[in-house]
């Protein structure tokens, strides 16, 4: 089932999501991202319309687009899983903070770990790694990418939680319980 838009409170649930929605998944309306990212943030759970970007050891554009109005959607970088050089640090997590983002998704690395510990902002990246990302403004924007071999659109929602990373092409909500398996 699907809405416009989520309710703020609502209750996130990927295994839910993909018991009730096993139609979407064999669509490819649905998809799972590998349990291959780990967790960096405060919000442990975490939701939003997706805004893609694409930039190999480089952030320039990811700050730019962080400096934007967040208006809770999640910022999904295809960072070409390099382990070379960290994407999204401290100074980052606060920006995306203040900006109204609900959470960023890295193939690549972070850095700053207890920083972003500290922020209120869903984290999921592969790895730490403490050597600073280029500066050099290289990048795209708001095209489809490919987040370890999973095709992500923008204006797609992704759905975070302790259980996975859910990709969906439509916004998702929880069933009242009682209503989907167990």
């Amino acid at each position: 089932m699907s809405l416009p838009n989520p309710p703020a409170t609502c209750a996130i649930n990927t295994c839910d999501f993909c018991d009730l929605h096993g139609e979407a998944i064999e669509r490819g309306d649905l998809r799972v991202l590998p349990p291959v990212f780990r967790h960096y943030g405060r919000q442990p759970v975490f939701f939003g319309e997706i805004v893609t970007l694409r930039c190999l050891e480089d952030n320039a554009l990811l700050r730019a687009t962080l400096q934007q109005a967040g208006m809770q959607r999640v910022l999904v970088v295809d960072g070409g899983a390099s382990m070379a050089r960290a994407l999204f640090g401290g100074q980052l997590a606060d920006l995306a903070v203040r900006n109204g983002w609900a959470g960023v998704v890295i193939d690549g690395c972070v850095r700053d770990v207890q920083e972003l510990q500290a922020c209120a902002i869903g984290v999921r990246a592969l790895g730490c790694m403490p050597v600073p990302p280029r500066k050099l403004g290289g990048g795209e924007r708001d095209q489809p990418v490919r987040i370890q071999g999973v095709p992500v659109r923008p204006g797609e929602w992704l759905y975070a939680d302790a259980d996975g990373i859910v990709v969906s092409a439509q916004a998702l909500h929880r069933p009242p319980a009682g209503e989907g398996p167990d």
